[in-house]
């Protein structure tokens, strides 16, 4: 029996990685039952959506296909994108896959934030029109890499109110929240009616580096961590800042049916077959426990 949370019995699924052992798809799928996890995320590939769903495992979510030229300057460029993305999200919701993963890093993070933030409008309004049409979701990432948008409330407010759609939404990952200072909790209830999928994952704010070297400035000496900077580090869920069972109630009281996706980014289990596993597995008994 698939595993959930302990506050509103949310399914806990995980995020395919790169890493050698989660190459072969059926692999992964064999081991993700054995396991008690009840969905896969999977990219843009028709086949490994059917393949997962065939054996009895739900999409998490599916990667749009080459998402960040939806961003592009060019209109001719994100014109194309769109096309592939529309047809991709049609054949898609067919198959199984109702939400539909990107981060809204620009091709060009040089461009200025609001000349890129008018090429994303530009560019997701008319896929998001065909979202709504056949029952997706867009499910936006915070990620804040290089000149990101839609990380915080600023700019998901603003993307909201200018493409004006139902469909556009959120995949609530409170790891990036936290290490950029904005309040998780706040955050959750703020943006709960968006909130379409979830990624189990956490950051650890670490103290003693914050003092050393603030977060302004960019270390002379420290080096970073692994899937983390230098005062900060992203991990399995529990061993981090965010209060889980507190945001799954605001979820829960909203009403929220969708997945808990652990993403496994934490150099104390990333790098190994065993080591990952490991990391799956505690974080699926934590979110179990709250």
């Amino acid at each position: 029996m698939s595993a959930t949370t302990r506050t509103g019995s949310f399914s806990i699924g995980f995020r395919r990685g790169g890493s050698a052992w989660q190459k072969n798809l059926a692999d992964v799928v064999t081991w993700a039952k054995a396991n008690d996890f009840a969905s896969l995320e999977v990219g843009s590939d028709i086949d490994q959506i059917k393949q997962v769903v065939a054996a009895g495992l739900s999409i998490g979510n599916a990667g749009l296909v080459a998402g960040r030229t939806l961003l592009s300057a060019d209109k001719a460029e994100r014109d194309d994108t769109v096309a592939k993305n529309i047809e991709f999200v049609r054949a898609a919701v067919k198959v199984g896959a109702r939400n539909f993963f990107c981060v809204m890093v620009p091709p060009d993070p040089s461009v200025k934030r609001i000349d890129n933030f008018k090429n994303m409008v530009a560019g997701f309004a008319p896929l998001l029109q065909v979202m709504n049409d056949v029952g997706a979701k867009l499910v936006i990432e915070g990620w804040p890499g290089p000149g990101a948008l839609c990380c915080t409330p600023e700019t998901y407010l603003a993307f909201f109110d200018e493409v004006g759609s139902p469909a556009a939404g959120i995949n609530y990952d409170p790891s990036h929240l936290i290490r950029m200072g904005i309040d998780p909790l706040r955050f959750c209830r703020e943006f709960v009616d968006r909130i379409y999928h979830v990624h189990g994952k956490d950051t650890e704010l670490l103290d003693e580096m914050r003092y050393e070297l603030g977060h302004e400035q960019p270390a002379t000496f420290a080096k970073g961590i692994p899937f983390g900077g230098t005062h900060w580090r992203y991990t399995i869920p529990g061993h981090g800042c965010m209060r889980w069972s507190a945001a799954f109630q605001i979820l829960a009281d909203a009403r929220y049916k969708g997945h808990v996706s652990v993403e496994l980014e934490d150099a104390n289990f990333n790098g190994t077959e065993e080591g990952e596993k490991q990391g799956l597995i505690y974080s699926r008994q934590y979110l179990q426990s709250c």
